[in-house]
């Protein structure tokens, strides 16, 4: 594929990824009142599950992978955001949240994407 149509690919499914981030964020803080960033924590956990299946997935062309882990899941997961976040904590002097926050992330999603494996080895 060359440079530009890749691009397109990348920009088309970041524009998607980046709009369900918004949705689901938008979505979970009205939802659910903590002082965790409930809605980044299902973001990254959606988002590991969804990047490690989809790596599973042998029967995808170039072009939807592409599109899909480095478009759409690169726009939806908020590492970023997670990291900010932590540190805004920290910075309030919520020091157990902020500890919360990353090993909830961390774990959550290591297990997320143990499960994807697990399900994409059914595909091969």
């Amino acid at each position: 594929m060359d440079t530009a149509r890749g691009l397109i690919v990348v920009m088309l499914g970041s524009a998607l990824g980046g709009g369900a981030r918004w949705l689901a964020q938008q979505w979970a803080t009205r939802t659910f009142v903590t002082l965790l960033p409930v809605g980044t924590i299902a973001i990254n956990i959606i988002g590991s599950f969804v990047l490690v299946l989809v790596l599973q997935a042998p029967s995808l062309s170039s072009t939807t992978r592409l599109f899909l882990t480095t478009g759409v899941l690169g726009g939806f997961t908020t590492y970023s955001s997670f990291n900010a976040e932590t540190i805004l904590l920290l910075q309030d002097g919520h020091a157990g949240h902020a500890i919360g926050n990353v090993v909830v992330t961390v774990v959550a999603c290591l297990v997320a994407g143990g499960v994807a494996v697990a399900l994409g080895r059914g595909w091969r």
